[in-house]
């Protein structure tokens, strides 16, 4: 998700309280088994599975937890008449949000949606809408505090097939292509650098700046839609200053 940068969204997740960090387990949870059921439970082979795995981790997910969604994807049955749906929509100010839903009631999820759109300040738009302004890449966050060679960094990343390199005020941040993401991931590895995160994900071509009124509507209209259940992932294109 853009937004102030994606290494503050991050930090915010892992300081959130129980209940929030019970809503993300859940949901990384769920998106685990339903990339064994698809792809089968060796990551080598599925990189649906990886970028989950991947995705566990980064929030501190426990072992336990992670093991029981994969024993479930090899199961079968329970949940898998779950669909997978894109939501596109337009926040406060004129900015693009594109939504992953993972429900087992479309009916439901789409009334809910629709609601959280209008409440603040938003609409719900037509498949289509948004999604020409997102392309998908690859992306790997690195804290300034695990590693701060950013030279080191940049050269390591842009050999192994980066497509950009930016340094923010904590953090790194790596772009590629997606089919770049093994490779640079592993180059990563080898040097002992930890990512803070690493996920194929939507970035937008543009941003839009929010202030005031509108970024604090957007701000919880983001809020909203990443509790909601059925909400996988929240991708915008928007930008907040650290004062607002």
């Amino acid at each position: 998700m853009s937004g102030h940068s994606k290494w503050a969204n991050i930090k915010r997740k892992k300081g959130a309280n129980d209940a929030i960090r019970g809503k993300i387990t859940t949901k990384i949870g769920r998106e685990i088994t339903i990339a064994v059921r698809m792809g089968g439970g060796d990551p080598v082979g599925n990189m649906r599975l990886k970028l989950a795995l991947s995705k566990a981790k980064a929030n501190n997910i426990p072992k336990d937890n992670i093991q029981r969604a994969i024993q479930k994807g090899l199961g079968a049955a329970d949940g898998s008449n779950y669909e997978e749906l894109v939501y596109e929509g337009y926040g406060p100010g004129g900015s693009a949000i594109m939504l992953d839903i993972l429900t087992d009631n479309r009916n439901r999820t789409a009334a809910d949606v629709r609601h959280l759109f209008s409440k603040h300040g938003g609409n719900m738009g037509e498949t289509g809408c948004v999604g020409w302004m997102f392309k998908q890449k690859s992306v790997f966050i690195v804290d300034k505090e695990v590693y701060d060679d950013e030279d080191a960094l940049m050269e390591l990343s842009l050999e192994a097939g980066a497509e950009d390199f930016k340094a923010e005020e904590d953090s790194f941040e790596i772009t590629g292509a997606p089919a770049d993401y093994d490779a640079i991931a592993n180059a990563l590895a080898e040097k002992g650098i930890e990512t803070a995160s690493a996920e194929v994900t939507m970035v937008p071509d543009t941003t839009v700046k929010l202030e005031g009124k509108d970024a604090e509507k957007m701000l919880n209209l983001v809020d909203a839609l990443e509790e909601h259940d059925d909400v996988q992932n929240v991708y915008s294109n928007y930008e907040v200053d650290e004062e607002e």
